[in-house]
């Protein structure tokens, strides 16, 4: 390896190695490993009850023995799992896993609609589903090829009385389970109690096999299969441990889970690296839902936690979370969208501990650059690119720009996905060569940190001049009265575009002309909105990334 060719080596920790091997064959052997290292350690927590390894371990049994005795289920087959975080969710992962089906994640908020396109688009042949959603799956099932459903509720591992209570409030107070009929389908909770002790076969997984088809892409049209395969998910475990090194002690962490499993982020990340450590993953149901998710985070002193931007603004927003002691936290790790310097900056202050941005996509299993963890991370960057990872900024004739110059970033490495499922074409316009090209659009310092400017789908166009919103509503953000910032183009009458930006008050004092006249100070004129409209929220998705185009 020539220095030159990849000079965010340079940057690297000391304990971090330049290349590292993939340490396992696939994802059931880091399941296993930890299975018989942590087996009476807590492994999951969800609204204060706990499932040790070897408890998940004999649920996971249970649950593969039924799919090899009672059901059509073989090996490559797909299933939809279709819940939000709760203990059974990873029951279901590393079921599904071991006998070797494909996951289909599926977010539990989708309309009929939007599970039918994944559903059919995936040739789905099972679905495990929390039963407040089953109505819509009861709206669209006759038309897919799912032949096993199993219905879960939010209070399945929950415990007899506590489940059973938690069941009655979501269903006869909150009213949150609209009726369904889908006859045929059968209990989680039943199946795991028939088939409890019992164990299935074990099942031959290659590391070319694929283990997720993670549904990407909504911002372009209908969403697209993105194929990870064993090798993928394993190569990312792989890198991330290597970047990690001795910073984490195997079974004593306690992650805070709040984004949902069925995001790439919480998977790879919450779900499989940390669970390579023995880790005590507490899952957070309804993040939204501030003050008890704050209650369940001084419950357990925690040392690791994973958001996104809105999701750290919405906690330094809480007196409770801002009285917590954080003696403990060692990592806090943002992804999923752009960390704004002024949250970063503010988090640092207050927890003592630096919010550590990575970046990455379903389609990379999903990271690809990371902040070093070693005091030399930088605050609007998104660090430097993971062991065994190359990353280019190509210009539009897909030739690398010169340092500091913007352009499209484009990933190499063992953690980019086979292709998208069934979508030769998709996946021959965004490969060039074995390089991923992302659509984010980026830059490289001379010392191999990477910044996103911004999507390049996003970007608006002034008299010839390329503005990104990010660099809008980074800006705007640094005003104390805001809370939240969303930016995008619009048209004039002529054609030509403007900045419009939406805001959501943190101060219900301000003012459209003062927050034109604080961009003027920070801004080049013709960046500066010429329109702000002030909104109750935001439209987010499903882990809180403000959906631009959804904007109005």
């Amino acid at each position: 390896i020539k220095m030159s060719k990849f000079p965010w080596l340079e940057s690297y920790p000391d304990f971090v190695s330049h290349s590292t091997e993939i340490n396992y064959e696939n994802i059931v052997e880091i399941y296993d490993q930890s299975i018989k290292n942590f087996g009476d350690k807590v492994a999951y927590k969800n609204m204060d009850v706990e499932l040790t390894y070897n408890e998940l371990d004999n649920h996971v049994n249970a649950l593969i023995y039924y799919f090899q005795n009672n059901t059509n289920l073989k090996k490559g087959d797909k299933i939809v799992l279709q819940m939000p975080n709760l203990l059974q969710y990873p029951v279901a992962i590393f079921a599904c896993l071991k006998a070797g089906l494909v996951i289909v994640n599926t977010n539990p908020l989708y309309t009929a609609d939007e599970m039918l396109h994944q559903y059919k688009d995936s040739g789905a042949k099972a679905v495990i589903i929390v039963e407040n959603f089953a109505h819509n799956l009861e709206k669209i099932v006759s038309e897919t090829d799912i032949e096993t459903v199993i219905i879960t509720t939010i209070g399945d591992l929950l415990g007899g009385f506590k489940g059973g209570l938690i069941n009655f409030v979501i269903r006869n107070i909150k009213k949150m389970v609209p009726a369904f009929s889908i006859p045929g389908s059968l209990h989680l909770k039943k199946i795991l109690k028939d088939n409890s002790g019992k164990k299935g076969k074990n099942i031959e997984i290659k590391n070319t096999d694929t283990a997720f088809l993670q549904y990407t892409g909504g911002t372009t049209g209908l969403s697209k299969g993105a194929e990870l395969t064993h090798r993928n998910i394993c190569a990312n475990v792989s890198q991330v441990e290597a970047w990690i090194g001795e910073n984490v002690n195997h079974g004593e962490e306690v992650v805070i889970t709040a984004l949902p499993l069925y995001h790439i982020f919480a998977l790879t990340a919450n779900c499989l690296t940390f669970f390579r450590y023995g880790s005590k993953n507490i899952l957070i149901t309804n993040p939204r839902d501030m003050p008890k998710f704050c209650a369940d985070l001084k419950k357990n002193p925690f040392t690791v936690i994973t958001g996104v931007n809105t999701l750290f603004i919405g906690l330094m927003n809480q007196d409770v979370f801002n009285n917590l002691n954080f003696d403990k936290l060692k990592l806090a790790l943002g992804g999923g969208m752009a960390v704004q310097d002024v949250v970063a900056e503010q988090w640092e202050k207050l927890t003592g501990t630096a919010l550590l941005e990575a970046y990455g996509l379903s389609e990379t299993s999903p990271a690809a650059t990371i902040n070093p963890w070693n005091g030399k991370h930088r605050i609007g960057s998104i660090g430097l690119p993971l062991p065994n990872t190359d990353v280019k900024i190509l210009n539009d004739d897909l030739k690398e720009v010169k340092v500091g110059e913007p352009g499209e970033i484009a990933i190499k490495g063992p953690q980019v996905m086979k292709g998208y499922w069934n979508k030769p074409e998709e996946t021959s316009k965004c490969m060039h060569g074995e390089y991923f090209l992302t659509g984010d659009v980026g830059t490289m310092d001379e010392e191999g940190f990477f910044k996103i400017v911004d999507r390049k789908k996003e970007m608006i166009l002034i008299s010839g001049f390329n503005v990104y919103p990010n660099d809008v509503e980074k800006a705007i953000s640094e005003n104390p009265k805001v809370l939240e910032v969303g930016v995008r183009g619009e048209n004039n009458e002529d054609g030509s575009e403007f900045v419009r930006a939406f805001i959501v008050k943190k101060d219900p004092s301000l003012t459209e002309k003062e927050l034109i006249e604080f961009c003027r100070t920070k801004l080049t004129n013709y960046k500066v909105p010429k329109s702000i409209s002030f909104r109750k929220e935001l439209p987010k998705s499903n882990v809180g990334k403000i959906l631009r185009r959804l904007l109005e």
